[in-house]
C-alpha cells in the first residue's frame, strides 16, 4: 500500500487523521494532506507528523487511497484538476454531503473505485457515526479498508442504496445539532428551576451521553428504557407529559424529514 491522501484539511480530515493514527492503521509519514491554506497543513504536520503535499497530481500519484474532504461546491473544480490517468485502481472516498458517486465516476473514468460516506462531527472526539455506500466496482479489499478507516473514529453503517445517504445526512449528519439544542434546552430548564448554568450544562450533557450509551448497549428498545425511568404518577411522567403536549416526538420527526428533503434538493 502506498499512501493515503486528503484533499482538504478541515476538521473532518483532522478527525480522520487522528483516528487512523490512534488505530495504527498507517504510519504518519504515509498520510498526505493538501489544502489551499499552507498554515493549516503545516499545523497538522507539526501536530501529527504527517506529510504535506503541494500539488494535486503529486498527491494522487503517491497515494492509493484519496479522500475528498472539501466542501461539496468545490468538488467539480477539484475533479477537473485531478489527473484521471492516475485514477485507475485507486480508491476515492468522498465525505462531501449530497454529491453522488456518479459525479466522481464520470470524472475519474473506468477502473476507479468510489466510496461515498457521511460522517458527523462527533468524529472529532472519536465517537463519530458514518454511513457508507460503495459504488459498483469497489473491490472487497477496498471495502474492508474503508470500513477500517471509518471504524477508527466511531460507528459505521453500510447501505446498499445510495439515496439512503441522504437520510444519513438528515439523521446522524445533522443530528448532533438537534442534540446540542436538546442539551441546551435541558440546561435552560434546570437554570429556570434555580440551578447554576455551569452545573446544568454539565449534568445535561452527561445525561445525554449516558442515556445514549444505555440505548446502544442495553439491547432494549428506547421506549422500554423510557418506561424503566417513568414511575406511575412520578416526576418523569409529569415531564414526559409536558413534552408530549408540546409535540416533542413529532417535532423531532419533522426536523429529520425537513433535513432529508433539503438534502435531496441540494444533491448533485
Amino acid at each position: 500500500m502506498k499512501g493515503l491522501g486528503f484533499i482538504g484539511a478541515g476538521n473532518m480530515a483532522e478527525a480522520m487523521i487522528r483516528g487512523i493514527l490512534a488505530a495504527k492503521l498507517m504510519p504518519a509519514e504515509r498520510l498526505y494532506v493538501l489544502d489551499i491554506r499552507p498554515g493549516r497543513t503545516e499545523d497538522l504536520r507539526k501536530r501529527f507528523g504527517i506529510s504535506v503535499s503541494n500539488a494535486l497530481a503529486g498527491l494522487v500519484q503517491g497515494c492509493d487511497t484519496i479522500v475528498f474532504a472539501v466542501k461539496p461546491q468545490t468538488i467539480p473544480d477539484v475533479l477537473r484538476q485531478l489527473p484521471a490517468d492516475e485514477a485507475k485502481g485507486k480508491l476515492f472516498v468522498s465525505i462531501a454531503a449530497g454529491v453522488k458517486t456518479r459525479v466522481f465516476l464520470e470524472a475519474l473514468g473506468e477502473g476507479s473505485s468510489v466510496v461515498r460516506s457521511m460522517p458527523n462531527t462527533p468524529a472529532q472526539v472519536g465517537m463519530g457515526s458514518t454511513g457508507l455506500y460503495f459504488a459498483e466496482g469497489v473491490r472487497e479489499e477496498q471495502k474492508a479498508w474503508a470500513r477500517k478507516i471509518f471504524a477508527s473514529f466511531g460507528t459505521v453503517a453500510e447501505f446498499a442504496r445510495e439515496d439512503q445517504l441522504d437520510v444519513v445526512t438528515a439523521l446522524s449528519g445533522s443530528g448532533p445539532a438537534y442534540v446540542f439544542l436538546f442539551i441546551e434546552a435541558l440546561a435552560d430548564g434546570a437554570v429556570r428551576s434555580g440551578m447554576g448554568r455551569e452545573e446544568a450544562i454539565l449534568l445535561a450533557a452527561s445525561t445525554v451521553e449516558g442515556a445514549a450509551r444505555m440505548a446502544r448497549e442495553s439491547g432494549k428498545h428506547p421506549g422500554q428504557l423510557k418506561d424503566l425511568v417513568t414511575s406511575p404518577g412520578g416526576t418523569t411522567a409529569a415531564g414526559i407529559a409536558a413534552l408530549e403536549r408540546g409535540a416533542f416526538r413529532g417535532t423531532v420527526m419533522d426536523a429529520v424529514f425537513a433535513a432529508w428533503q433539503r438534502c435531496r434538493e441540494l444533491s448533485t
